[in-house]
């Protein structure tokens, strides 16, 4: 048996090559074993690591199922702690739960502790996630920073910030906090605001001899930065740009993002250049990035240019990426430049999405232009399957279309929302303060509605006693 063959073909690839979530991992290994293929237990949990690298996770679990089966494969806690963890994935806690408590017990150790107690903490069941920790320190499975760092990354991403300093007074008392649990308090720190504590923090840190990575002085740059301390935010730059290599790519948009925000055009266009020196092309993300970056430091000409790059290298034709721009020209009142760049986006195939219309209808509502915004309302309104009622734009509408006693523009407004299922007492009180101001009576209204199923209120009855002596 073997576990290459003639060309390079190997499980791993075969495995890898199941794009669709519908094709079997199972029948692919049954296959290679028929055609006298060797499967080995390391290579398959190789596999495992790489689809799940990918967000593969229906394949990775089908395998797992698989290797469950096979009498000649066994099985450790950290095979079963990696099922679990894909279980909770793809068909969820409840799922998770009970593959747990079926496992032979010897098995529900802290390996599969972990891995459940991460699935808690990622869906933020903070009272399940408790009571599992709690059971984990009696029977002695805290020896790691592991599972209080679940705790802390549950407690920061759900801002339940005020628990964070009893989980690491804990996580000292059994172990030594690592560099995920200092970037997690530095986070903390961060979200409120608290530069002392962020410099005790990083100071102990030092002293404990953990290495701070960059993410560790990219979080101190932006709380250096956003309380005017620039000095001490450029000084925490320059040190995490030594720490950013090929295989950090994602730290090489965090200093983007951190030099723009210094008003450094220099730094960042240094490191767009060092970008494309180390990768052979951009990604979407670093592309939004950098376009954000150039337009939030006033050229534009610049921003169209790397759009057009963009245009060139990208084969997603992602909207959002185009919004950056639409948006710069909308925020500067020039609305024919952003219909032209409009046009231009949709010439190429890039779909619009709700926000491309919700900016030309904002845009136009600015300039008072109210044709084109109700055009473009209507337009985002239809790009989605269900509106949700956008309460601020709606009243800036009506309040402009009301201003100028624009009557048409009102009803028009009026069957936009009806059309979308929002049309309230509200909407109808717009509606009739339009009629007033513009002086003109309407017609028909205590009837439409009674057909639009809406009541009328205090407000509604003394209007209709106004707009009925006009």
């Amino acid at each position: 048996t073997a576990s290459v063959r003639k060309g390079g073909d190997t499980l791993g690839k075969r495995l890898l090559s199941l794009v669709y979530a519908k094709r079997s991992a199972v029948v692919t290994i049954r296959k290679w074993k028929e055609e006298g293929g060797a499967v080995r237990k390391y290579e398959l949990n190789r596999i495992v690591r790489e689809l799940r690298k990918l967000k593969r996770y229906k394949h990775a679990l089908e395998i797992c199922e698989w290797m469950r089966l096979q009498q000649d494969i066994k099985l450790l806690a950290g095979d079963y702690a990696v099922h679990l963890d894909l279980i909770a994935k793809v068909r969820g806690i409840n799922s998770a739960e009970k593959f747990f408590e079926d496992l032979p017990s010897q098995m529900r150790g802290e390996h599969t502790c972990n891995a459940l107690l991460h699935s808690y903490t990622k869906k933020q069941l903070s009272s399940k996630a408790e009571a599992l920790i709690e059971k984990m320190a009696d029977c002695g499975f805290l020896k790691s920073p592991l599972p209080y760092n679940h705790m802390l990354s549950m407690y920061v991403s759900s801002a339940q910030l005020e628990k964070v300093p009893e989980v690491i007074e804990k996580l000292k008392r059994s172990t030594s906090p690592d560099i995920i649990t200092y970037n997690l308090w530095l986070t903390t720190c961060k979200e409120q605001n608290d530069v002392a504590t962020a410099e005790r923090v990083f100071l102990e840190l030092k002293k404990a001899k953990v290495p701070p990575d960059w993410f560790s002085y990219s979080i101190l740059a932006n709380l250096f930065i956003k309380n005017a301390s620039l000095e001490k935010a450029l000084s925490a730059i320059k040190e995490m740009e030594k720490r950013t290599s090929r295989k950090t790519r994602v730290a090489y948009s965090s200093l983007l993002s951190l030099y723009t925000n210094m008003g450094d055009k220099d730094g960042v266009h240094r490191i767009w250049n060092k970008m494309n020196s180390l990768f052979p092309k951009m990604n979407d993300a670093e592309y939004t990035c950098m376009i954000s970056s150039v337009v939030k430091l006033g050229d534009l000409k610049e921003a169209e240019k790397l759009y057009s790059e963009w245009e060139l290298v990208s084969k997603t034709g992602d909207p959002r990426v185009a919004n950056i721009l639409l948006a710069a020209h909308v925020n500067n009142g020039q609305m024919e430049m952003a219909e032209k760049f409009y046009e231009r986006v949709a010439k190429k195939g890039v779909t619009p999405c709700y926000t491309t219309w919700e900016l030309l209808t904002w845009g136009y509502l600015k300039e008072k232009q109210m044709d084109k915004a109700l055009y473009y309302l209507n337009k985002a309104i239809g790009s989605v399957e269900k509106w949700k009622f956008d309460r601020k734009l709606i009243a800036e509408l009506f309040e402009n279309l009301q201003g100028c006693g624009n009557v048409e523009g009102a009803e028009e407004l009026l069957v936009i929302l009806r059309n979308a299922g929002h049309v309230s007492t509200e909407v109808y009180n717009s509606l009739l303060r339009t009629y007033a101001k513009a002086g003109v009576m309407p017609l028909v209204i205590a009837e439409r509605m009674k057909k639009d199923g809406v009541s009328m209120n205090d407000e509604t009855s003394k209007l209709l006693g106004k707009t009925s002596k006009i």
